[in-house]
């Protein structure tokens, strides 16, 4: 590919996520910092707070298979100065015969959930004693989840945002949802959907969004119940869920959603979970979704290796990358700061992209409006000079 935002790592990927190594680097050596940070990231440059989201996780491998491709987590680093990628993994963490299918990066810094095909697994973090350093690390835990163990393959794994809450879905359709870190069980659907393709919770850990084969279920949380089912329309197959918030603060549902015209998004109110709109917005199947965490942006990568960027208040484009990947569009990704995101392919490939606005179709988007005035003006001008010789009873100077 050739660019230095975007690196192939020599095996298939399925996960990708940022960590934020100055976090992890505090809650081990300086407890007490974690509130400073927390308040000091409110008032930071954007380019400040880009520079710390500079570690990436990411997961894949060739499967049981004898392809020759290792199963393994990897950690890279991304430089934003340079806009560059490491050209090699910082480190690797071998998972042997198994693949490390799906991810999920607990939001509090204690580590990361895997799913295998039979079972999920912990993993924790080897923080650097100094944050100059790039020894950046990943261990299994010696603690096992046991009631994640022989449950099959788990085709979603979700956090709420304080992580508190483990949610996990079954390729069988099985909804499981755990206090964390106790394991303590509080949702235990087996007959959820025919399958569970994706999960996430609401932002203040209220409700959990489920979909699959069938209508897409809402819970609540507290009480274990169904509170909504969001029915399809026409041939339309739900395919990825995000909770955001919307430009005046309100919580929104963004489900994305496949017809035979392409993909779309679909949008919910959340206070009466109706749908409030839909757009059609690519033919190519969507493959990834993801919604910055300031709930600006919207991202879909394709089933062909393109990436789109949307302004959530109006699904205008913001950024196109024709051909990010070669394969399939695997894992989408925003940084904490909303400011960079990463994708995952199968082709093996990683890149980060800022998050800017497209200066050429902002220019086109001018223009357009440049060009609307003008004809306004000249028709207005036009129906003055009409009505002028009308009332004057002159004839026109072009009527002969």
């Amino acid at each position: 590919m050739g660019e230095a935002n975007c690196q192939k790592y020599g095996v298939p990927l399925y996960g990708a996520a940022w960590v934020l190594l100055r976090d992890l680097y505090n809650k081990k050596n300086h407890p007490q910092k974690q509130e400073e940070e927390k308040e000091e990231k409110k008032s930071e440059p954007a380019e400040k707070i880009i520079n710390k989201n500079s570690w990436l996780v990411l997961s894949g491998g060739g499967g049981a298979g004898s392809s020759g491709i290792p199963n393994s987590l990897l950690l890279t680093q991304f430089d934003s100065s340079s806009n560059s990628l490491s050209e090699t993994p910082v480190a690797r963490h071998g998972t042997g015969n198994l693949l490390p299918y799906r991810m999920a990066v607990h939001p509090g810094g204690d580590g990361l959930i895997c799913a295998f095909p039979e079972s999920c697994r912990w993993f924790e973090w080897n923080v650097p004693t100094s944050m100059e350093t790039n020894d950046l690390g990943l261990r299994a835990s010696e603690g096992v989840l046991t009631e994640l163990e022989d449950v099959g393959q788990q085709l979603a794994l979700a956090f709420n945002k304080e992580g508190s809450e483990l949610a996990v879905g079954s390729e069988d359709g099985h909804l499981r949802v755990f206090k964390w870190p106790s394991m303590a069980l509080v949702i235990d659907k087996a007959d959820a959907h025919p399958t569970l393709k994706d999960l996430d919770f609401s932002l203040d850990g209220r409700f959990l969004v489920s979909l699959g084969g069938g209508p897409c279920r809402i819970w609540d949380v507290e009480t274990a119940t169904v509170v909504a089912s969001l029915l399809r329309e026409n041939d339309e197959v739900f395919t990825s869920c995000r909770f955001s918030v919307n430009g005046n603060g309100t919580q929104i549902l963004y489900i994305t959603a496949m017809r035979d015209r392409g993909g779309s998004i679909v949008s919910f109110d959340t206070s009466s979970w109706t749908r409030v709109s839909s757009k059609n917005l690519v033919r190519d199947p969507i493959s990834a979704f993801n919604v910055s965490p300031d709930g600006e942006h919207l991202a879909i990568g394709t089933i062909q290796g393109d990436v789109f960027v949307y302004k959530s208040s109006n699904t205008r484009v913001a950024s196109i990358i024709k051909k990010a990947h070669l394969g399939l569009v695997t894992a989408l990704k925003f940084s904490e700061d909303s400011r960079l995101l990463v994708s995952a392919s199968m082709d093996s490939s990683v890149r980060v992209t800022k998050v800017e606005e497209d200066t050429t179709l902002k220019g086109l988007t001018i223009l357009v409006f440049v060009l609307q005035g003008f004809w306004f003006i000249m028709m207005i001008a036009i129906i003055f000079l009409l009505a002028y010789y009308h009332w004057n009873d002159k004839p026109l100077p072009f009527a002969y």
